[in-house]
């Protein structure tokens, strides 16, 4: 479960049938254990044992049983054969570690890449600060590329950070270096002003889902449109609730409770931290950042990171965590009074993130990833809360901007797409305790 879930609603949960979850259990610990050869079959079997679970309302209603009969094979025989053959790709994510370790070995690249930070319009590129990435800094020194290497493919986070005039050698040298390392390019949550790269690059895009931002310059609760957001954050402060904001460097007393907040909602959602494309509780990290908390009788009980750029444009709401089971409003409290404290300072918008597979057509023409991923976003709600997420963003009335994945060839890029699931996931463990 990402950090973004703890602003929706909870997801309603199936319940796992007792042997399917301890079959799994026993499967997925072997293949932690196991020798290289023996990982593709463990790997492939338990991802059948669960292939009741994930392809009777995903691929089956894709029209999965159709494919099947035409070569006079039954649903559940092919259903368990696809399984099989996702598990042996799979297994490839199990065996190869990430490149991530606690702090990268490019030091000197990282300081060049936070140097150009103040240059950008991007508050989000201040995730290169967390160093679990490496960097690619283009030859001028006024561009650079973050990036992760996670099984046999090579992970670009975001659109390349410089002027845009660099992006395409910058694109170039990053895919050379892929193909070097014999892995896959592949360049996750880039945006539309990326797509002509991809097609020169011969990369193929694939919408991952839509990002939500606020135009502060116009933000304002007054009106009839905001009457259910004004009653939420008005009962939450009758109710003992209070903001607070602490400016980059100020944050040092109150370190001790952010932690206590942090470990409380990790242990409460059975998570781990994951990195990469969120931030991590990290002291030194949280406090080259503006920090918003909300009290609840003088304890702090919700807190979030904002990252902001240097020209005061653009900020980007980063690590959020909360004492569960608070108050209904504590959430929306948070997040409009964030929003109005950077349009006190002059920023014109606020990154709240991505809602994952979201806005995605469907039609005749459309590709297979589009209608998959609808039935993922449909019917999915026992991996991630996506309904939750996107309409906990929608009350704010963002822009939705659409976020691309890119890959080299063309079909379903079902291995680029399982490395970065392992990826943001922080690996087969991680993901194992969500």
């Amino acid at each position: 479960m990402s950090d973004v879930e703890l602003a929706a609603a909870p997801a309603a949960r199936s319940r796992t049938k007792p042997l399917t979850a301890i079959g799994l259990s026993l499967l997925c610990r072997l293949a932690l254990r196991a020798p290289r050869a023996g990982l593709w079959l463990v790997a492939g079997a338990g991802l059948a044992l669960i292939s009741s679970l994930v392809f009777d309302e995903g691929l089956l209603n894709f029209g999965w049983h159709l494919v099947l009969a035409r070569h006079g094979i039954g649903a559940t025989e092919g259903t368990l054969g696809l399984s099989l053959l996702f598990g042996v790709i799979a297994s490839r994510g199990f065996i190869r570690r990430s490149d991530r370790g606690p702090k990268v070995r490019n030091a000197g690249d990282i300081d060049r890449a936070i140097a150009i930070l103040p240059r950008q319009p991007e508050a989000a590129a201040g995730l290169v600060r967390l160093g679990d990435k490496q960097v690619l800094v283009s030859d001028c020194g006024e561009a650079f590329l973050m990036y992760a290497r996670q099984g046999r493919s090579l992970i670009a986070l975001f659109d390349p950070v410089g002027p845009k005039h660099l992006w395409a050698p910058l694109v170039a040298a990053f895919v050379a270096e892929a193909r070097r390392r014999r892995c896959r390019p592949v360049f996750y949550q880039v945006s539309a002003d990326f797509l002509p790269i991809a097609v020169e690059m011969h990369l193929q895009a694939l919408k991952l889902g839509e990002q939500a931002v606020v135009d502060l310059s116009r933000f304002s609760l007054a009106g009839g449109t905001w009457l259910k957001l004004r009653r939420s954050i008005n009962r939450a402060e009758r109710d003992g609730l209070t903001f607070e904001w602490f400016a980059p460097g100020s944050l040092d007393l109150a370190m001790d409770e952010l932690r206590a907040v942090s470990d409380n909602w990790l242990s409460a959602h059975q998570a781990a931290e994951k990195g990469f494309s969120l931030g991590i509780f990290d002291p030194d990290y949280l406090a080259a950042s503006p920090i918003a908390v909300i009290r609840l009788q003088g304890r702090i009980v919700a807190f979030a990171s904002v990252m902001i750029e240097a020209s005061g444009d653009n900020a980007f709401i980063d690590l959020m965590r909360h004492v569960p089971g608070v108050h209904r409003g504590m959430m929306d409290l948070l997040f409009v009074r964030i929003m109005e404290t950077l349009k006190d300072q002059g920023f014109r918008s606020l990154n709240l993130g991505m809602a994952p597979l979201a806005g995605l057509s469907v039609h005749d023409r459309a590709p297979a990833w589009n209608h998959l991923a609808r039935q993922v976003f449909e019917h999915g709600e026992r991996f991630y809360n996506f309904r939750g997420v996107r309409a906990f963003k929608e009350k704010f009335d963002p822009e939705w901007r659409p976020r691309y994945i890119a890959v080299a060839g063309q079909g379903f890029p079902l291995a680029s797409v399982i490395d970065v699931t392992l990826l943001i996931g922080g690996g087969a463990k991680g993901l194992w305790r969500r």
